[in-house]
């Protein structure tokens, strides 16, 4: 529960993190982002002589095109979060992983054709309601929040078809090695161009810049140990702490401005979480109950066994 919690408070308090990071652009962070990641991912490896594994998953194709899709996902997703928070869209960047949930809903409906109970249908109605309310408030589909949704859920099916097979580590490897080409061949464009910052804005803008990779992998890393120990359900809870800090550090710290009509459509997207988190609750609950029943019935069938 702890590591989870940490993990996603860390992700919650990115936009601070970024902010430190100017006059550095969205593009620039993210290619960092990759190449720092990827050292520290090596250092890792090494140090948890774990490289055997790494070799294991990298000779499975279906693996290392899976987690390819997955990088390119995820790229997407640093992309569209980071140019949020730099141009002043922080409040909508947060607005995009409170509906995530929503998301991966939808998504089991339409790629998974899983059947959705009453009150899953009620918020995932709730929710479309919101963004409607939102996009009359922005003036414009809040296409930065839809964006960061969408990626993050879809990563997060990809990822699961991967499963078992591979561990954080040798995983977040794969995905970051996949996109170390495109961040170096950035690098050297913004380098052309007069655009990079990491070595010409003096040694603290350098190191914290290079401090991207730990503070990128950290998170995945502590978020893969808590996912493997505790229930969905809680994971699901869990994931409400990064939006919340998100939102909280972007009217406190960053000053966005909250009108209205987003306090209105941000109260709309909680009612559908609400909603939501009533129906895991619900459900898992009576999951429970069965498979205590279960465990009962089984444990009575040797002694009725021994009577007859």
């Amino acid at each position: 529960m702890l590591l989870g919690i940490i993990a996603y408070s860390l992700w919650g308090l990115l936009p601070l993190y970024f902010v430190l990071l100017s006059p550095a652009g969205a593009i620039e962070i993210v290619a960092n982002r990759v190449i720092w990641s990827l050292l520290f991912c090596v250092l890792l490896l090494t140090v948890t002589r774990a490289w055997p594994r790494l070799i294991t998953a990298v000779r499975d194709i279906r693996v290392v095109v899976t987690l390819a899709v997955a990088a390119a996902l995820i790229a997407v997703n640093w992309l569209t979060y980071t140019y949020g928070v730099t141009s002043g869209h922080a409040i909508e960047a947060s607005l995009g992983y409170f509906i995530n949930p929503l998301v991966s809903v939808l998504l089991g409906v339409i790629v998974l054709k899983e059947k959705l109970r009453r009150l899953q249908w009620a918020a995932v109605g709730i929710g479309f309601a919101a963004v409607v309310v939102l996009t009359v408030a922005y003036g414009q589909l809040p296409w930065i929040a839809l964006v960061l949704a969408f990626s993050f859920g879809l990563y997060g099916f990809v990822k699961k078809r991967v499963g078992p097979r591979v561990d954080a580590a040798s995983s977040l490897s794969i995905e970051t090695a996949a996109l170390t080409p495109i961040a170096l061949v950035t690098m050297v464009v913004l380098a052309g161009a007069g655009q990079m910052t990491v070595f010409n804005q003096g040694a603290s803008h350098f190191w914290w810049m290079a401090a991207s990779g730990v503070i990128t992998a950290v998170p995945l890393l502590l978020f893969g140990a808590s996912a493997r120990r505790l229930p969905m359900t809680t994971i699901g809870l869990l994931q409400y702490f990064a939006p919340i800090l998100q939102f909280i550090i972007a009217i406190t710290a960053l000053h966005e401005h909250m009108g209205l009509e987003r306090w209105i459509g941000f109260g709309i997207v909680w009612l559908a979480l609400v909603v939501l988190t009533v129906d895991v609750l619900r459900h898992y609950r009576k999951g429970s109950s069965v498979r205590k029943a279960a465990k009962s019935a089984a444990a009575r069938v040797p002694a009725v066994t021994q009577q007859g």
